[in-house]
C-alpha cells in the first residue's frame, strides 16, 4: 500500500513550510513536493502607496535581507524617476550590501547549517543547534557570532541601526558617509578576514566527509541565472543577466534586466503559494534554473578582486563544468563573504566614498520601473508601475527563494529518494531532507510576505493519500 510522509516543520530555516514524501505499495519514494502555505499578498498591500516610500515599505517583507529589498525597491524607483544617482551614492549602496551579505550569509553558515557540518547529519538532534555548536566547538561557533556582528555594524554605521534602516531612498541615500564611520568599518576589517580565512580552511578540509550529501544534495543538471559586470565578473548591485545551461553554454547574456519578463515566466503550482519560475525560452518545467551563491560563482568570469579570485578558482575546478551540487552553496557564501570584505576594503579606500553629492532629486518622468539585486540567497527583481500622481498601480517581486522553488523541490525528492525507504522516516533521513533545504538557504518569509507563524513538518502519504508518518 502505498504511503506520505509529512515532515512539518522543516527546522533551522527562515521561515515555515512543509514538505510531502509519497511512497509506493514496496515503501519507495515516489514524489515528493516542497510546501509553501502561507498566504503571498505584499504585492497588493503596496498599491496605492507613493512610490518614494517603497524602499522603507518592502524591508518589511523581511528582517535577514531588508538591505536587498531597500535596494532593488530604489533602483526600480530610480528608474520611475528617470535618474542617473551619483556615483558616490552607488559606492555607498554596494557598501551597505557587503555588511548585508557578511551577516546574512554568516547566519546561514554557522548558526543554521554548521551544527550539521561540525556535528554530523546524524547527530543528537537535541545538540544539534548552536548551542551544541557552542559546546563541541566554541572557537568556532564564537567566530560565526562575531562575523554577523561585524556585518551588522557595518549597517548600523551607516544606517544608523541594524535592521529596517530608511537610508536608500529614490534618487540614491539619504545622508553621507562620515570619515569617523568610514575610520571604524576600516577597523573591522582584519578580524573579518582572519575569521574568513580560517572557516574556508576548515571547511575545505571538512568536505571529503560529505561525499554522499554533496553527491545527493539536488546534484543535477539545471540551467543557472545571476548578475554579472561589463566584464563578466561577479556582480551584487547593478550588471546585466547571465543565464548558463548546465554544461556551461550561454542560453542568453546581457540581458537588460529591465526586460525579464522576456526571459522568465511565473507558474503556479497549487500545492504552494511560493510561485515557479523559469527560464521562459525552454518551458515549463524544463527551464528550471538555479540562483543564489553558486549559481553566480558558476555563471561570473571571475570576481575581479585578487583573494576571492584565487578561491573562485578553486571552487570551479570542483567539477567539470558548472558546479552542480547545492551543497556547495556552502563553500560559495564563504568565498561571497570574503568578495564583500574585499570590496569593501576597495571601497573605503577610495576618496569618493566621503563625496557629499549623495542623492538625484527629480518629479516622475515615467510611469513603470524594474530593480534588480543580488540578494544573499539570489537574484531579487521589483517592478513596479505608478499613475500619475506617482502612486503604485501594480507591483511583481520575484524573490531569490521563488526562483529556486523548482530546483528545491527536486532537490527535496533527490535526497527522499536516496535516505527515505518504509512507512517511518529516521532521524537521519528527516534531517537530510530538511539539509538539502537548508543548502539553499530559503527565506519563506520573503518569499511568500507572510503573515503569522507557519510551521514546516514532513508527511509521508500512502497511495490513497492517507497520512502514515508526520515529521516535525
Amino acid at each position: 500500500m502505498a504511503q506520505h510522509i509529512e515532515i512539518e516543520p522543516i527546522t533551522r530555516i527562515e521561515g515555515h513550510g512543509k514538505i510531502t514524501i509519497s511512497l509506493d505499495d514496496r515503501g519507495e519514494v515516489t514524489d515528493a513536493q516542497f510546501h509553501v502555505t502561507q498566504f503571498r499578498g505584499f504585492e497588493k498591500f503596496c498599491e496605492g502607496r507613493p512610490f518614494y516610500e517603497m524602499p522603507s515599505l518592502v524591508e518589511r517583507i523581511c528582517g535577514i535581507c531588508p538591505i536587498s529589498h531597500s535596494i532593488a525597491s530604489a533602483k526600480a524607483c530610480d528608474a520611475i524617476l528617470g535618474v542617473r544617482i551619483p556615483e558616490p551614492a552607488v559606492k555607498l549602496r554596494r557598501l551597505l550590501n557587503c555588511g548585508e551579505y557578511i551577516q546574512s550569509h554568516a547566519l546561514s553558515f554557522f548558526h543554521l547549517s554548521a551544527p550539521d557540518l561540525l556535528l554530523g547529519m546524524d547527530s543528537d538532534p537535541a545538540k544539534r543547534n548552536v548551542l551544541g555548536l557552542l559546546e563541541a566547538n566554541r572557537d568556532i561557533a564564537l567566530d560565526g557570532v562575531r562575523l554577523r556582528q561585524i556585518g551588522q555594524q557595518i549597517i548600523e554605521l551607516f544606517a544608523g541601526k541594524r535592521i529596517h534602516p530608511a537610508w536608500v531612498v529614490p534618487g540614491g541615500v539619504n545622508k553621507p558617509l562620515s570619515e569617523d564611520n568610514r575610520n571604524m568599518m576600516m577597523d573591522l576589517l582584519p578580524e573579518a578576514y582572519e575569521i574568513t580565512s580560517r572557516t574556508l580552511t576548515w571547511f575545505k578540509a571538512a568536505l571529503e566527509n560529505y561525499r554522499e550529501e554533496i553527491r545527493t544534495f539536488a546534484n543535477f543538471p539545471t540551467n543557472f541565472m545571476g548578475l554579472v559586470n561589463q566584464e563578466g565578473n561577479l556582480e551584487h548591485l547593478d550588471g546585466t543577466l547571465r543565464f548558463m545551461d548546465a554544461k556551461g553554454r550561454f542560453l542568453a547574456d546581457g540581458v537588460d534586466p529591465a526586460k525579464y519578463q522576456d526571459y522568465i515566466g511565473e507558474a503556479v503550482e497549487d500545492f504552494s503559494y511560493l510561485k515557479s519560475p523559469y527560464y521562459k525560452p525552454l518551458g515549463y518545467p524544463d527551464g528550471i534554473y538555479r540562483v543564489g551563491p553558486a549559481a553566480r560563482l558558476n555563471v561570473c568570469n571571475g570576481c575581479g578582486l585578487t583573494k576571492s579570485d584565487q578561491e573562485w578558482a578553486e571552487f570551479t575546478r570542483l567539477e567539470r563544468g558548472p558546479v552542480m551540487s547545492s551543497f556547495y552553496n556552502h563553500y560559495a557564501r564563504l568565498i561571497e563573504i570574503l568578495y564583500s570584505i574585499e570590496t569593501m576594503e576597495k571601497l573605503l579606500n577610495d576618496p569618493d566614498i566621503l563625496s557629499t553629492h549623495v542623492r538625484a532629486h527629480a518629479q516622475p518622468n515615467h510611469y513603470e520601473g524594474v530593480g534588480v539585486v543580488e540578494a544573499p540567497r539570489g537574484t531579487l527583481i521589483h517592478h513596479y508601475k505608478v499613475d500619475e500622481e506617482g502612486l503604485i498601480t501594480w507591483a511583481n517581486m520575484i524573490v531569490a527563494t521563488g526562483n529556486n522553488n523548482l530546483a528545491m523541490n527536486r532537490g527535496v525528492l533527490q535526497v527522499a529518494k536516496r535516505f527515505v525507504h518504509g512507512d517511518k522516516i529516521s532521524e537521519g533521513a528527516l534531517n537530510r531532507v530538511e539539509a538539502v533545504i537548508r543548502a539553499f538557504d530559503p527565506c519563506l518569509s520573503c518569499s511568500t510576505h507572510a503573515l503569522g507563524r507557519m510551521p514546516l513538518k514532513i508527511q509521508l502519504l500512502g497511495p490513497d493519500g492517507a497520512i502514515l508518518h508526520e515529521a516535525r
